[in-house]
């Protein structure tokens, strides 16, 4: 099958029977449901990117199972020219959409599973490679986006899995047939999960031998009889049932996040690439850590480009663009975005290849980059809304803007600059509302602070990676101290 135009992929989730709930209702038609429908827009564009030929090079890649032009978002990394591309890939999706384009947690989950299930069967004799390969081949040939799961609810975090009141606070097995498993429990901050085809499992941390039923990685249709979803909250996403464009800062494009229950889904053993298997599973939830951490090096980042681009026009219309500490805090802005940049292309341009021969990141550089985002992406938001000012979070609505009355009113004194319609200035100001306070918040910061793992999550595998003691011997070399 060819790449899927927009169009298609459209299409292709209007035929999925999804069970999703949102603010306490059954949602018939999730495609078009108005608080939904921009997050779709934002996958949307991940297909619409891969028609162009102006940036074939970043959206496509060569399958290296059949050798056809794929998307990339379901290629497996044959070298570091690749996981080169997939960050700038991941910035230019990010200035196109100015939000979460949801697809980098399935990719990363993929290159992830390849490499872990490669090492599995090398050492244990199990067959999940040749099963996981199967399973690749069908969404490269489908162009299917994927769902990366991974975060499990966890309960009291102090206790083991096994070990929790409700063993359903992480995924599990419930029971093993002849023909596949049975699994319960929930994956928590689902990225979207309703704009997917399948869905990728994958364990949420390192097991124990008591654990063994937690250690599971398989895949799923999204719309397999067992699974239901419950939308998540996003600050001021009933702006969307309003009508109009201005208020929502973003009308075109969005993301989105779900509570994923498994309520005794079955499970075919062809779509199983763990069961039981504990003493792999930190290895893969390091691994898919490490690509995803290097994601934000990318995404973060085209979304820091609309926010400087909006803050500097803000300034514009404003007429302060020319005082000198504006024009300091846009180079602060920059120097913080190119600088998660350029942690994202160090770590990919450092890769190196798996056993399976899939390319990883150099995972040091990878958790400083995301160590990085768990703070630079809050500082430029601060900037911006120095920069932006009150009316950001004070400006009447666009109902009052467009009232046959008191809309003179509202134009008279939002007035900026006298050749800039206020209109602009209030919309400029509503994206920069939306990015650092509104829906788009949830992916720009808090998202930056715990995606992909909380900051200690980073510090400790930093301090892993570190090699402090091949650094305590250069020392000792430069100081002339011999021996231990």
């Amino acid at each position: 099958m060819p790449l899927m135009t927009p169009e298609q992929y459209e299409e292709s989730l209007r035929k999925l029977k999804l069970k999703v709930y949102l603010q306490g209702e059954l949602v018939s038609n999730p495609v078009d449901h108005p608080i939904i429908r921009p997050s779709m827009n934002s996958v949307k564009m991940t297909y619409a990117l891969a028609q162009e030929p102006q940036y074939e090079d970043l959206m496509l890649a060569t399958s290296h199972l059949n050798g056809s032009r794929i998307n990339r978002f379901t290629h497996l990394h044959q070298n570091s020219d690749d996981l080169v591309k997939k960050v700038k890939m991941q910035r230019l999706l990010g200035q196109k959409t100015a939000s979460c384009f949801q697809r980098c947690v399935g990719m990363d989950a993929m290159n992830a599973v390849d490499s872990v299930t490669f090492e599995m069967d090398r050492k244990l004799g199990t067959n999940y490679h040749e099963r996981f390969i199967k399973f690749l081949t069908r969404v490269q040939d489908k162009d299917w986006t994927v769902d990366g799961a991974m975060t499990d609810p966890k309960g009291d975090r102090s206790l083991s899995p096994s070990k929790q009141a409700d063993p359903d606070l992480f995924v599990h097995i419930v029971e093993k047939r002849a023909d596949g498993i049975v699994v319960s429990g929930a994956k928590a901050h689902q990225t979207g999960a309703l704009n997917s085809h399948a869905i990728l499992v994958m364990p949420t941390i390192s097991m124990g031998k008591e654990d063994a039923d937690y250690a599971l990685s398989f895949a799923t249709p999204v719309d397999a009889e067992g699974i239901y979803y419950i939308y998540g909250r996003q600050s001021c996403d009933t702006r969307k049932l309003e009508g109009g464009s201005i208020d929502v800062g973003n009308s075109q494009f969005g993301g989105h996040e779900v509570l994923m229950v498994f309520d005794n889904l079955f499970v075919p053993w062809e779509n199983v690439f763990m069961c039981g298997e504990y003493e792999f599973s930190g290895l893969l939830v390091e691994r898919f850590a490490g690509y995803h951490r290097q994601s934000y090096g990318g995404c973060k980042v085209g979304v820091g480009d609309v926010l400087i681009g909006a803050v500097a026009l803000a300034t514009e219309y404003s007429g302060s663009s020319r005082a000198s500490h504006v024009k300091d805090k846009l180079i602060e802005m920059i120097h913080l975005n190119e600088t998660l940049y350029g942690c994202g292309i160090a770590c990919s341009a450092e890769g190196c290849p798996t056993a399976s021969g899939t390319y990883l990141i150099d995972l040091l550089l990878a958790n400083v980059c995301k160590q990085n985002v768990t703070r630079f992406p809050y500082e430029i938001a601060r900037l911006a809304e120095d920069l932006a000012g009150g009316l950001m979070v004070t400006m009447p609505s666009e109902k009052d803007l467009r009232h046959p009355e008191i809309g003179k009113v509202v134009e008279k004194y939002l007035k900026g600059v006298a050749n800039v319609p206020t209109e602009d200035r209030m919309r400029i100001l509503r994206l920069i509302e939306n990015i650092t306070l509104g829906t788009a918040a949830v992916g720009y910061r808090t998202e930056s602070m715990h995606g992909a793992g909380s900051p200690q999550a980073q510090r400790i595998m930093i301090s892993r990676q570190g090699n402090l003691e091949q650094k305590k011997e250069l020392a000792k070399a430069i100081a002339c101290i011999a021996g231990k």
